[in-house]
C-alpha cells in the first residue's frame, strides 16, 4: 500500500485564498479591514521564521499585519502592558503572543491578559473552558488545522476511532474536543499510556502530537489508517546542517496508512491558514457580523 499524502501546502493555500475573498467583501460592504497582531519576545530563529511566514500570509490575505519584536530581556509587566494596549486597539482583531517565551515571564500570564475576543491562537482559558462545553469559541489553530485535514480524507468523522498521542494544552487536548464535535470515539494517549503501539494500531485516525522525532513507526498504524504528523522536530542532517522531521517514520508510515501529512509541508501551512481564519472570525464577530463558513 502506498499512502495518499495529504498536501497541506496546496489546502492552505486554498484557504487563504477563501479568507482572502472574504477579507475583500468586508471591506467593501462594511469597510472593515482584519488586523493581526503578532509579538515576538526574543531571538529565537524557528520562531522568528515562523512569525515571518505568519505576516506574510496576513499581508496575502488582504489583512492589516502588526508586529511587535521585543527584547529577550523584557520585564514581564512590560510585556503585559503591551497586550493590554493591543486589546484596546480597535484596529486589530486578533493578536498572538509567539511561544516560547524567556524564562522569566509566565506563559499563563501573558495568554489569560489577552481579550479572549481577540484570542486567535485560542489558548485563553475562556477560550478553551468553552471550547470543552461544546460552546462557540476561537480553537487553536494547529487542532483546527488536523480537523481540515482529515476531512480532505473522511466527509465525515462520526464514529471513528481517532487515537491522539499527546496531551497538550496547545495540541492534545483541543484536538480531543474538536474530534469529540465531529462525533468520533476519542482516545488520548501519552508517554505514560502502557502499550502504545498497540493503542495506536486501534486507530482509524492517528494524530501524533509527541514531540520525539519518528517515534511512531509502521508496526504502530493500522493499515489503511489516515495519521496527521503534528511533529516539527530539527534533527542533525548529514551536511552539518538540520532537517525538519514530524513525530512519524514517514516512509515506513507510507507503506502502510491510507493518507498521510507530511513533514514539512502538511499541519505547518494550514495552521498558519486557519489563523488567518481566526482573525477573519474574529474581525465579523467584533463587528457583530455573521461569521464566514468557509
Amino acid at each position: 500500500m502506498t499512502a495518499r499524502i495529504i498536501d497541506g501546502k496546496a489546502l492552505a493555500a486554498d484557504l487563504i485564498a477563501k479568507v482572502a475573498a472574504e477579507v475583500g467583501r468586508l471591506g467593501k460592504d462594511h469597510g472593515l479591514e482584519p488586523g493581526l497582531a503578532v509579538v515576538l519576545v526574543g531571538n529565537n530563529p524557528a520562531s522568528e521564521i515562523y512569525v515571518r511566514s505568519k505576516s506574510m500570509k496576513t499581508v496575502a490575505a488582504g489583512m492589516r499585519s502588526s508586529m511587535h519584536k521585543l527584547p529577550e530581556t523584557i520585564a514581564e509587566a512590560d510585556l503585559l502592558q503591551i497586550v493590554r494596549q493591543l486589546n484596546g486597539d480597535r484596529a486589530i482583531h486578533g493578536i498572538l503572543v509567539q511561544l516560547p517565551l524567556p524564562p522569566q515571564i509566565d506563559p499563563h500570564k501573558v495568554t489569560a491578559a489577552v481579550d479572549p475576543a481577540k484570542d486567535v491562537d485560542g489558548f485563553h482559558p475562556i477560550n478553551a473552558g468553552r471550547l470543552a462545553t461544546g460552546l462557540p469559541a476561537l480553537a487553536p489553530c494547529t487542532p483546527l488545522s488536523c480537523i481540515r485535514l482529515v476531512r480532505t480524507v473522511h466527509a465525515s468523522l462520526s464514529g471513528l476511532d481517532a487515537v491522539v498521542i499527546g496531551r497538550s494544552n496547545i495540541v492534545g487536548k483541543p484536538l480531543a474536543q474538536l474530534l469529540l464535535r465531529e462525533n468520533a470515539t476519542v482516545t488520548m494517549a501519552h508517554s505514560k499510556t502502557r502499550d502504545l503501539p498497540a493503542v495506536a494500531r486501534r486507530a482509524e485516525l492517528l494524530f501524533v502530537a509527541a514531540g520525539r522525532p519518528g517515534l511512531v513507526r509502521r508496526d504502530w498504524i493500522k493499515p489503511g489508517a489516515t495519521v496527521v504528523d503534528v511533529g516539527i522536530n530539527r534533527i542533525a542532517a548529514e551536511n552539518g546542517r538540520q532537517r525538519v522531521v514530524g513525530d512519524v517514520a514517514f516512509a515506513e508510515a507510507a507503506a502502510v496508512a491510507g493518507a498521510l501529512t507530511p513533514v514539512p509541508g502538511g499541519v505547518g501551512p494550514m495552521t498558519i491558514a486557519c489563523l488567518m481564519l481566526n482573525t477573519l472570525r474574529a474581525a465579523c464577530a467584533s463587528a457583530g457580523l455573521p461569521l464566514p463558513d468557509l
